[in-house]
């Protein structure tokens, strides 16, 4: 994003054609954006330890347009789902180019994982045995939760520690990599997630030093070599102005350091090393363009616009903020104001006393930052609000990637009995 003779530019298309083309709300991409993250972190994993892959967890951003562009990057899809494994078909890949991370597992998941022909990464040692009654899959991963993590956008989004629902317990690992290599299992993998949204790099040194302390144990008691070791994802973005850059150069190094000194201490062959961002690749590459519709002077001054919390659910959700741009007013003075959406619950009153530009009027343009991350994956449609427009921008080009809803997208799926229709 950039301001030019106070106009909002999304790369080089100005927001105003953006609104005029394809109507708001629309979340709009950052192609350019979207490379230039990608490529600037694997060259510094890649510099520090050669064999080294990202992986790209698609429940971030689920357009095909956007994982496209990591595709051609080079990334592999970690799939949280199987129907997330069957967008990763739909990008052509599949095999071990797919990472099966669900958790909680039905018989039906199971039974489509081990169909799929992806590697299975295991989120608890009570799944093995209702995998094998389904088959024996060819690659299997289980996924430790090392007892600690850390997040920066809110304690219900942790993914790691003592209160997360995910992962083996460490005192359980040893026994769910023996009973895989007892029933037949002969590739394997580890994999770990650290926390979410984690700026220091210091982190990632420590939780890595944690997983390969872990693992490396079952690697040399069982005489497991493992293909690969997956430090799941975490790499943080600012979200406030004045937050500080996750130095990626810096958290590459130190992972390396330790993960080299472990696999010597433990006698392990080295393995890929990999990890599978999401917010860090597209979350500030996308941005919400809205309008304002009204304002109202009540007991405070609320200004109200068509970005709702069903258009974008985090800060409702769990708090979570994202800085406001308004388009041709951002040299103006400012006062505190509140800000909300059209859905009728107070929840989506989800800005609060934030200084936006005194002048603010209808009509305006707001933008949205940092919302290309969990931002139209988590959208619904509440009240009848319908889910926007997706669009992507690439200098001074721009493609519509995802159709707005309409009414019948609403209606698509429902059947009403004959008998009330009388």
């Amino acid at each position: 994003m950039k301001i030019k003779n106070g106009q909002i530019y999304l790369e080089d298309v100005p927001v105003t054609e953006l609104a005029k083309t394809y109507g708001t709300p629309t979340y709009v991409y950052e192609e350019n954006r979207i490379r230039c993250n990608f490529r600037r972190a694997l060259k510094a994993f890649q510099k520090y330890y050669p064999n080294f892959r990202f992986f790209y967890a698609i429940k971030a951003n689920n357009n095909l347009a956007i994982a496209h562009i990591l595709r051609q990057e080079g990334a592999g899809i970690d799939a949280a789902s199987v129907n997330e494994i069957l967008l990763a078909k739909k990008l052509g890949l599949g095999g071990t180019d797919v990472m099966f991370s669900g958790n909680f597992l039905s018989d039906d998941d199971i039974r489509q994982g081990l169909e799929s022909g992806v590697i299975f990464n295991l989120d608890d040692i009570s799944t093995l045995p209702r995998v094998l009654k389904f088959g024996k899959p060819e690659f299997l991963s289980f996924r430790l939760n090392p007892g600690y993590g850390q997040c920066e956008v809110g304690d219900f989004v942790c993914n790691g520690g003592p209160d997360a629902k995910f992962g083996v317990h460490p005192d359980q690992i040893m026994d769910a990599y023996r009973l895989a290599k007892e029933a037949g299992i002969t590739r394997f993998g580890a994999h770990m997630m650290p926390g979410s949204c984690v700026r220091d790099p210091e982190y990632f040194r420590f939780i890595t030093e944690l997983l390969m302390d872990n693992i490396g144990k079952v690697g040399k008691e069982l005489n497991i070599n493992f293909e690969f070791i997956d430090l799941g994802g975490g790499l943080g973005i600012p979200y406030k102005p004045g937050d500080h850059v996750l130095d990626i150069d810096e958290a590459a190094r130190l992972v390396s350091e330790v993960f080299t000194e472990k696999i010597a201490e433990y006698g392990l062959q080295p393995p890929r090393l990999m990890m599978e961002p999401a917010r860090y690749f597209v979350g500030d590459a996308g941005y919400i363009v809205g309008t304002v519709h009204s304002i109202k002077d009540s007991y405070k001054r609320i200004i109200g616009t068509d970005v709702s919390m069903n258009t974008l659910a985090r800060p409702a959700m769990y708090g979570a903020y994202h800085h406001i741009y308004v388009n041709g007013r951002e040299d103006e003075e400012r006062k505190p104001v509140g800000l909300c959406g059209q859905v009728c619950e107070n929840t989506d009153f989800w800005v609060r006393d934030r200084p936006l530009p005194e002048n603010i009027s209808l009509g305006d343009l707001i933008v949205v930052e940092n919302a290309g991350a969990y931002g139209y994956a988590m959208s619904y449609q509440y009240n009848g609000r319908l889910k926007p427009a997706e669009v992507i921008v690439n200098g001074n080009q721009h493609w519509l990637a995802r159709e707005r809803e309409t009414i019948e997208d609403l209606v698509r799926n429902v059947t009403v009995p004959g008998h009330l229709l009388k």
